[in-house]
């Protein structure tokens, strides 16, 4: 079942992206637009599809808003390595509820022990969807015993 508006999901632009470029230079792009550099659009289109179209358009904040850090941190749920670790825990601060969730959403999938303490931070989050991430994502650790 496709279930995005440009024919793939996320996981499966950016699994495909990792095939085209290499999940290291993926993993590379993520962390840079997570450390502040200026996304380019093929990694933005690669990551968000459509949507990128409005935001390199200058909409929603444009490119230096919060919607490429979002992506990125999405990306690297599927696009991999130990390289990025720093950025997501940076991520679970950000000024963006939805980059938060994003990180601690990151920090379960790659079972992340070194944010242990950011994870029981947010669990006092202001935004209930950040707060269940976190909870989660401690859920996750401690079934894996990290």
């Amino acid at each position: 079942m496709i279930s995005s508006r440009w024919g793939v999901t996320p996981r499966e632009s950016i699994e495909a992206e990792c095939r085209r470029e290499g999940t290291k230079n993926v993993v590379q792009r993520c962390v840079a637009i997570l450390s502040g550099d200026t996304p380019d659009e093929a990694t933005l289109h690669a990551l968000a599809g459509p949507g990128a179209t409005t935001v390199l358009e200058g909409g929603e904040g444009g490119v230096t808003g919060y919607w490429p850090r979002v992506w990125a941190m999405r990306g690297l749920l599927y696009a991999w390595n130990d390289t990025a670790t720093a950025v997501v825990l940076a991520g679970a601060s950000d000024e963006s509820w939805r980059v938060r969730e994003m990180s601690a959403r990151v920090v379960a999938r790659h079972q992340l022990s070194d944010a242990i303490e950011e994870m029981v931070g947010l669990r006092d989050d202001e935004n209930a969807r950040v707060r269940e991430a976190a909870e989660r994502a401690l859920v996750r650790l401690a079934e894996f015993g990290v």
